[in-house]
């Protein structure tokens, strides 16, 4: 039997190779976890969740500010931002969670740390500073970074990405933003709410294309009620620097119509991800991959049994929960020896934008496209109690179900969205029924009480339906009604 230096080698120190590498050590495996960049985090703690919700909770402050009035409070003028010190901001939180993912907390736990850019030498080998590194089994965990539409001259102009925007001291008089997913909807957001006059530019007929239309809806007119001039149809055609400024010669998508010209004192691509792939000489390894990442089935595994892809890098899911889950699944295989397979069926995901747009399982596009049978139950967040009294009556909750009224989905666009969600999430897993839902008790008055009137919608047509009076008035001899249609009682 074959002898190597570990029983488990890692590429990549995010969030899926740190819960990997994590778990490995204390289950006893001799784990080695290898990580390109000078510290452990990845793209979620750098680049990702972390400074983006850090960003977008600073300006959120300053909307509420401004929206003093609503709330009956005196209005308030706001001087301008200093970006300067909001990133300062967003720096000292990224700082702080660094601890919980410092290499000592690692090699405490068991696992060797080490740092350099390693390439495969062959299935079981990589190569890393000139040494030569043999493990049983690897994961590969090492993300991906943002990808270039192929718009002429765009490389040639100065453009931020996720990767460089939470480094900008100066708020820009005027960004465009070029993509309409969830990165792009919520820069664009938070730089219009600190004060930069905001273009958002998306290739689809909706924002944040995943979801359904009446869901993207939601967060549309909220961006456009700021401020934000929104663009959807359009592609970008060609880009250019005139002055300090960056030039966006747009057209319609379906080539119909005039072409126009957005100015922008920064641009900000936000247009898609592509697989971290490069150097690591996968091929040496016989890994196949392609453009949009390196292919695993359900127990993680690439076309070579012992090595695994978790996370962005294997092109299913970009979150970071999911990236975490991966990793489970892959350690379970790799280390255990568990056959464990992955189930996306139930995963969920938030843009948070405010309001939020949130969902776990099937929505109308999945469901039509998998050519699922549905119906569905929704609620407006304007007819509950507790999003009048904070001010946020925007948005919807929709509900999926079968006819049988079996769950299917869930989808919210509205205030804490993202928080709300984990109801559905935790009946969805669970097999809960939906009777459940709509008998649970709700605490009042709460957000969350949306959901007990979404699901009681199931029950309420038939429980106060015609038939039903018909019968309790021949069973308990109900004398009907005491008001008139216009309310007289007489």
């Amino acid at each position: 039997m074959a002898v190597y230096d570990y029983d488990l080698g890692i590429l990549g120190g995010g969030a899926a190779g740190l819960t990997a590498a994590a778990g490995a050590a204390q289950f006893g495996a001799k784990t080695l976890l290898v990580e390109k960049a000078g510290k452990l985090g990845g793209d979620c703690l750098h680049f990702g969740c972390v400074p983006s919700k850090t960003l977008l909770r600073t300006a959120e402050v300053r909307s509420l500010a401004r929206r003093s009035k609503e709330f009956g409070l005196p209005s308030l003028e706001l001087p301008p931002v200093r970006m300067g010190e909001v990133m300062g901001r967003v720096r000292s939180v990224i700082d702080t969670i660094q601890e919980h993912d410092s290499p000592e907390r690692f090699r405490r736990l068991g696992a060797e740390v080490r740092f350099g850019e390693a390439r495969f030498a062959n299935d079981r080998t990589v190569l890393l500073d000139g040494e030569r590194l043999t493990a049983r089994a690897w994961i590969l965990a090492t993300g991906s970074g943002p990808s270039l539409p192929p718009v002429p001259g765009l490389d040639s102009v100065p453009y931020w990405t996720n990767e460089t925007v939470f480094s900008q001291s100066e708020l820009p008089g005027r960004l465009v933003v070029l993509g309409g997913g969830p990165v792009g909807v919520e820069m664009a957001q938070a730089f219009r709410r600190l004060g930069s006059d905001v273009t958002l530019v998306e290739y689809a007929g909706q924002l944040l294309p995943a979801e359904d239309p009446d869901i993207s809806e939601v967060v549309r007119r909220q961006l456009e009620a700021e401020g934000v001039t929104v663009l959807t149809r359009t592609k970008a055609v060609k880009a250019a620097t005139a002055g300090r400024s960056v030039e966006l010669l747009l057209a319609p998508a379906d080539g119909e119509g005039t072409p126009r010209t957005v100015h922008g004192d920064a641009l900000l691509v936000a247009a898609g991800r592509m697989p971290n792939v490069e150097g690591l000489e996968l091929a040496a390894a016989g890994v196949a991959y392609t453009p949009k990442g390196v292919p695993a089935d359900a127990r993680m595994r690439t076309n070579v049994p012992h090595i695994y892809a978790c996370g962005d890098i294997n092109g299913v899911f970009p979150f970071t929960h999911v990236a975490g889950y991966e990793a489970g699944i892959a350690l379970s295989n790799a280390v255990l020896r568990l056959p464990r397979k992955a189930d996306y069926a139930k995963v969920p995901w938030c843009t948070y934008t405010d309001p939020e747009a949130a969902s776990v399982g099937l929505n109308e596009k999945r469901a039509k496209e998998a050519g699922v049978e549905y119906r569905v139950l929704s609620a407006p967040f304007r007819e509950n109690d507790r999003a009048l009294a904070s001010g946020e009556p925007e948005g919807m909750i929709k509900v999926l179900i079968r006819p049988s009224g079996a769950l299917l989905g869930c989808q919210i666009a509205g205030h804490n969205a993202g928080e709300l969600i984990h109801e559905w999430v935790a009946a969805i897993n669970g097999g809960v029924k939906l009777s459940t839902l709509a008998g649970a008790i709700h605490a009042y008055p709460t957000l969350s009480e949306i959901a007990k009137k979404a699901a009681g919608s199931f029950y309420s047509e038939k429980l106060f339906g015609e038939r039903t009076r018909k019968i309790l008035r021949l069973l308990f001899g109900l004398r009907g009604t005491a008001g008139t249609p216009e309310g007289t009682g007489r």
